[in-house]
């Protein structure tokens, strides 16, 4: 597909979520500073199924009143639930979070689609098959809520933790060929040259990353597509990995953000309830091993 052709594609399916929000002014910050991002150009350079859109928003404002929203929208339909939007501070960069008690993820369980955060910079996919809608069921509505977004039915994902422009956003991808953009103040496409060509060689390079655990697990999915990657870029990711301290479990589940699983749900319950027990306890590599072994 051209870019004149995506371009009207990602203009059509952004109007088409924005028509569904009830809230004037939340319709109208996301209309302002909606930024389209991910997979999905990559799909519909290569003219396959596209399976998310990944949107993201250019400041803080419009993130957590688009999450609010949402929010909203799901205690509505799914009552009961305990969620609510929160702000944090983590290594000086603020985020927008969706904090969901006890289990860490929501999902609305009557969903035509089995919903998971969808294929984004942190590494989150698709179901490959989907049920067909089920009849009155309203489009674009919250069927799933993870502490890093809100995924909407009809393909779209609203990733809220991380905002700002394009070049910000990108700072937390990992792979060239996924920072291709669209914006939707301009409609403008911006498809880079070190994108383009690792998509057309079907070569995954790393560009560096604020979550190279996450990278790592990522590359399984691209393999088993058909990309490539070099060892070269695996050493870039296992250098980064070396400057983390793996041990501190805040920063175990900062990294392990991406990676929407139960079994890392309860890796890092488990370490959060074996530390609660023991304050002496420090993580070692035989331990995290035997853990992983029994949950997974």
């Amino acid at each position: 597909m051209n870019s004149k052709a995506i371009k009207s594609v990602l203009r059509k399916k952004v109007d088409e979520w924005l028509a569904s929000i009830k809230d004037e002014s939340v319709r109208k910050l996301a209309g302002d500073n909606t930024i389209v991002s991910g997979g999905c150009i990559v799909n519909l350079l290569l003219d396959e199924r596209v399976k998310d859109y990944d949107i993201y928003f250019r400041n803080k404002e419009t993130a957590q009143a688009v999450a609010g929203y949402y929010v909203g929208e799901y205690k509505t339909a799914n009552p009961g639930v305990q969620v609510e939007v929160k702000n944090e501070t983590l290594n000086g960069e603020e985020r927008v979070i969706v904090y969901i008690k006890s289990k860490g993820v929501a999902e609305d369980k009557s969903a035509e689609v089995e919903a998971t955060t969808g294929e984004d910079a942190f590494g989150n996919e698709p179901p490959e098959e989907e049920k067909k809608p089920e009849a009155k069921k309203p489009k674009y509505r919250p069927v799933f809520l993870s502490s890093n977004a809100v995924t909407l039915s009809d393909k779209v994902q609203l990733i809220v933790r991380f905002y700002g422009e394009a070049d910000a956003i990108h700072e937390n991808y990992d792979f060239a060929h996924c920072t291709n953009y669209w914006t939707s103040w301009d409609s403008e496409l911006v498809l880079r040259p070190v994108a383009l060509e690792a998509i057309l060689t079907k070569e995954l390079r790393y560009i560096g990353s604020k979550y190279p655990v996450c990278s790592i697990i990522r590359t399984r999915k691209f393999l088993k597509r058909g990309w490539k990657i070099n060892a070269g870029q695996y050493v870039k990711m296992i250098f980064q990995c070396s400057q983390l301290n793996l041990k501190n479990i805040e920063v175990l589940r900062e990294q392990l953000i991406g990676v929407d699983s139960a079994y890392f749900e309860c890796l890092i319950a488990a370490l959060e309830e074996k530390t609660a027990a023991d304050q002496a306890f420090v993580i070692t590599s035989g331990y995290l091993a035997e853990l992983i072994d029994r949950i997974f």
